[in-house]
């Protein structure tokens, strides 16, 4: 049932409410006896009218009816605006439209490859070409791995990777150290501005700008890496650029929950959590797999570029590249804008303690965060597995360099094949957030082990292969149930507040599992062994940390009206239920 929208307070009536705030401040100050002694005002306030029978037919206590709607105008206005405790009321969201959709899709396309492929390749693979040229650096004569002799020239880029040569203080890094490091640098600097951005998206009326500011302020960074051949300068880049994609991840991620509700604002009860389920996981899953054609594409672009004999300015036209496609993804904030679609209860006096309190609103939902702790230990696991398996590959197994672009081009692109095979089933079995993120859990847990298992085996580049193909449905399973669930927790009109939590601790997490398996690059056990942990760990807070994606749903107030929720998922719903709940029609 849709419920009647509330006045909206007109200038006149703003004022009225200021004059009537000010009139009670006023009337406090004097004493009760004093207080006692002033005489009524002449026009009666409509609870008066009532009592006094018929004053309400004429006398001093008549109302003209103007200002009788007036009154009562106000008294709708203060209890939505006014009252603390009062829920704020949120507008039914509309249905995305086709245009909505295309730039929603494309700045998936457009972005995915930035944590993916941008911050832990990329800009490591700069940095030891501005911090260790090839021209400055002496190969071994002989590099002997399990056994196998490795070409010399292959090795060179692995070797200087690896090698400890940026002075920082009286320490050394890498430059796989040096990324890490400022890529957490970036996200604690972005931390107090997060409070800033929950608010304007779920109180503003421009969230399509600060998609697009963040996303030109990003993408120009990364035109910048050529410019200046000197270690520090990276610092600033990264930073920037991490920063940049949290902030437009956020309002990514908070445009899918507002689609979400809109597809299924016509449906309730048990018909809602099917409608919902059918919808979020198609978008969720296309825009993954999506996203998974572009890092292909910057994946091969580097490979080619690595090929010419002035690596560093061939990675700088990568860069500036990647930096063209990321601002493409402006286009999301052109094609549409969502604006806040609840009354704030502070509309009248919003501070930093205001905002920051509404910024941590997600405290308040149990299940949010639990989600936000599999969000987390998701992104580092697969982060560590991506890493870990990449420097083991070239460094541990010494395959080719055109074998490592296979393996980049597959792990990027098997998605686009599993995925969406993916969620047919998903639909037939009957399967939640929760029980996906359980899959993408386990396979990342398979992998893992396998990995920590067979450390001192050599590998052949077919089991390589496997591996990553089945690692790469377990990471586009967890990077799109995650957002789900999370969005499931969260109530309608606070689609911002969560997704900037999201987005953050996904960042976090990518960041954790890049420094942990760059940190011993040549034993890829130990990294592993962590991803084996962040994956059990993972399913030890979905099954036994009171997370379900019902209860999500419950706490967020999108089953309100449900009068028996424990139906949902039984046996003897069949097919029959999926039909008359329109989850066929969820499909967008």
């Amino acid at each position: 049932m849709s419920e009647q929208p509330l006045p909206q307070p007109r200038s006149s009536m703003r004022e009225a409410l200021q004059k009537e705030d000010k009139e009670k401040a006023s009337a406090a100050a004097p004493p009760a006896k004093e207080k006692a002694a002033v005489p009524p005002p002449p026009v009666a306030a409509p609870p008066m009218a009532k009592n006094g029978g018929g004053g309400g037919k004429g006398g001093n206590g008549a109302q003209p009816p103007a200002a009788e709607e007036t009154t009562r105008e106000i008294q709708v206005v203060r209890e939505a605006y006014r009252q603390p405790a009062a829920p704020a009321y949120v507008m039914p969201e509309e249905p995305p439209a086709m245009v909505e959709l295309v730039g929603w899709y494309l700045y998936g396309f457009c972005s995915f490859f930035i944590t993916h492929l941008l911050l832990p390749v990329l800009f490591p693979a700069i940095v030891t070409q501005v911090a260790f040229p090839s021209s400055d650096f002496t190969p071994e004569a002989k590099y002997t791995v399990k056994g196998a002799s490795c070409s010399v020239h292959e090795m060179s880029m692995y070797q200087r990777l690896t090698r400890y040569t940026i002075d920082i203080s009286s320490s050394h890094m890498s430059p796989l150290g040096w990324s890490a490091l400022s890529w957490a640098i970036g996200i604690l600097l972005v931390a107090p501005l997060l409070t800033q951005v929950a608010h304007h998206l779920d109180r503003g009326q421009y969230q399509s700008l600060i998609l697009i500011a963040a996303t030109s302020f990003g993408s120009f960074f990364c035109l910048l890496t050529g410019f200046f051949k000197t270690v520090w300068v990276f610092l600033f880049y990264i930073l920037f650029i991490a920063a940049s994609i949290i902030i437009a991840e956020a309002v990514h991620t908070r445009n899918l929950g507002l689609m979400i509700r809109g597809l299924a604002a016509h449906d309730s009860g048990k018909h809602l959590v099917l409608r919902r389920r059918a919808a979020a996981s198609q978008l969720s899953l296309y825009c993954t797999a999506i996203g998974g054609i572009g890092a292909a594409l910057m994946a091969a672009f580097m490979y080619h570029m690595l090929r010419r004999t002035d690596q560093l300015t061939g990675l700088w036209v990568v860069s500036i590249f990647s930096g063209l496609i990321w601002f493409i993804g402006i286009c999301h904030g052109l094609f549409t804008n969502r604006p806040s679609s609840s009354s704030p209860t502070t509309a009248f006096e919003p501070n930093f303690i205001s905002k920051l309190k509404y910024s941590m609103t997600i405290g308040h939902y149990p299940q949010a965060i639990g989600s936000l702790v599999a969000v987390f230990l998701s992104s580092f696991a697969t982060m560590c597995i991506f890493t870990s398996g990449t420097l083991y590959a070239i460094g541990g197994v010494c395959i080719k360099p055109v074998l490592v672009l296979a393996l980049w081009i597959l792990y990027f692109l098997f998605p686009l094949i599993s995925l969406p095979l993916l969620h047919p089933i998903q639909i037939i079995i009957r399967a939640d957030a929760v029980r996906m993120q359980l899959l993408g859990f386990i396979i990342a847990l398979f992998v893992s082990g396998a990995g920590f298992y067979f450390k001192s085996h050599r590998w052949r580049a077919a089991h390589i292969i496997i591996i990553a193909l089945v690692q790469s449905t377990a990471n586009g399973i967890l990077y799109s149930f995650g957002r789900i669930l999370l969005l499931d927790a969260s109530p309608p009109g606070k689609e911002g507040a969560f997704a900037i939590w999201y987005a953050y601790v996904r960042c976090m997490g990518a960041m954790i599992g890049f420094a942990v398996a760059s940190a011993g690059p040549g034993r890829a056990g130990g990294s592993f062994a962590a991803a084996f942990l962040g994956s059990f760990l993972g399913i030890i807070v979905l099954i036994f940390g009171n997370v379900s994606n019902i209860g999500a749903l419950k706490a967020a107030g999108h089953l309100k009206g449900m009068e028996d929720d424990k139906r949902i998922g039984e046996k003897g719903e069949g097919m029959s239920a999926v039909a008359d709940s329109g989850e066929s029609r969820g499909r967008v």
